[in-house]
């Protein structure tokens, strides 16, 4: 039932209930005090008879007087106690039955809420009144919420992600601009350090604007444009020989031609393999490029301890950094593998006899 025909039927019930006990109780009472105190004098008609009959009876005492003065008080008296109390009890139970557990169940709810908390779950309404509809609206609203605040929390971790990947990413094209700076304060010839100077100033521009309009590290755009990969080759040689200073690097690169691939993904994922090797790397880096028809792949070895097992068995995760370099975020693999998916491409780890190797495949296709 709806709250006002359950509040009607109760109150019809027990005024239905009240009036019948009133009616009786007075009809009672009335009974019990002609027997206490008969009247002085009845008149009786007999048929066949021109005139009455009288009949008069014993006068009533003192005490069965005063009974019947209290019994006539109680006639008045009891059926507006009924009645009250009909109305207190109609009351009573529409609140029992139809308004308690809602409310206990609304007020606990908000309770939670109130604390922050909105992992529980309101038990179901005892019935489908209004109250009943309310309390699954409460529910709907605190599963809303609920989904809203980790929406929001993803969101929040996703941003962190994306500017520990963003300061990560950034270190490396610094490193290589600081180590062409320091040559040309050295007095080093180098004919490529303008170019680099300005290529890499040119990068960091563009990645700044790139991740200042993106929100997840998977929006990155990809931008392919066609490269010799002898160019590509010779830009990883100058980036290892400024990233990798005090640790011997062989690069051997395979094959002809071009390839349509982003080359600031490329460099990106690139100069994070080169700086991991870099950290671990103890007398020697190698590193090959390879055209196949449809993947450039960039391998990336060192004579390192190797990767930890949890890190192959799960792969790359984010903020996933070993002892050995506690002084990194450990954002670079995971970063990169992510790019190399974005670049319709994969990320390969694995460990050699001795040291591990990393493995970039570039879809240069699309």
């Amino acid at each position: 039932m709806s709250l006002k025909t359950a509040l009607f039927s109760m109150i019809f019930l027990c005024l239905f209930l009240s009036t019948a006990l009133s009616l009786l109780v007075y009809f009672g009472l009335l009974a019990l005090r002609n027997f206490i105190c008969p009247a002085e004098m009845s008149i009786s008609y007999v048929l066949g008879s021109a005139s009455p009959a009288v009949t008069y009876g014993i006068p009533p005492s003192e005490e069965a007087l005063r009974a019947a003065f209290f019994i006539d008080i109680l006639q008045i008296l009891l059926p507006i106690l009924i009645f009250i109390t009909a109305i207190l009890l109609a009351v009573s139970l529409f609140y029992r039955i139809k308004l308690k557990e809602p409310l206990a169940v609304l007020a606990s709810g908000a309770g939670h809420i109130i604390n922050n908390d909105l992992d529980f779950s309101s038990p179901k309404p005892p019935g489908e009144d209004e109250l009943g509809q309310l309390c699954l609206a409460f529910e709907t609203m605190r599963k809303t919420l609920l989904a809203n605040n980790q929406t929001l929390w993803r969101q929040a971790e996703e941003r962190r992600r994306l500017n520990a990947a963003f300061a990560h990413d950034l270190r490396n094209p610094v490193t290589v601009l600081k180590g062409t700076v320091a040559l040309l304060q050295k007095g080093v010839p180098d004919d490529q350090a303008l170019i680099r100077l300005s290529d890499y100033a040119l990068r960091i521009e563009q990645y700044v604007e790139t991740m200042g309009n993106i929100q997840r590290l998977e929006d990155i755009p990809v931008k392919k444009k066609l490269f010799p990969i002898s160019l590509l080759g010779r830009k990883l040689e100058e980036t290892a020989n400024l990233l990798c200073p005090d640790i011997p690097v062989s690069l051997t690169v395979s094959g002809s031609g071009s390839a349509r691939l982003d080359d600031g993904i490329f460099f990106t994922v690139a100069e994070n393999l080169m700086g991991n090797a870099a950290r671990f790397a103890k007398s020697e880096i190698i590193i090959s490029l390879e055209l196949h028809q449809e993947f450039v792949r960039l391998s990336v070895a060192d004579d390192g301890p190797g990767f930890p097992e949890e890190l192959l068995r799960r792969g790359p995760k984010p903020f996933g950094k070993t002892e050995e370099a506690a002084g990194h975020l450990g954002m670079g693999l995971y970063s990169s593998q992510i790019l190399c998916v974005k670049h319709g491409g994969s990320l390969t780890l694995c460990n050699l006899s001795s040291g591990a190797r990393a493995e970039a495949a570039f879809d240069i296709m699309g």
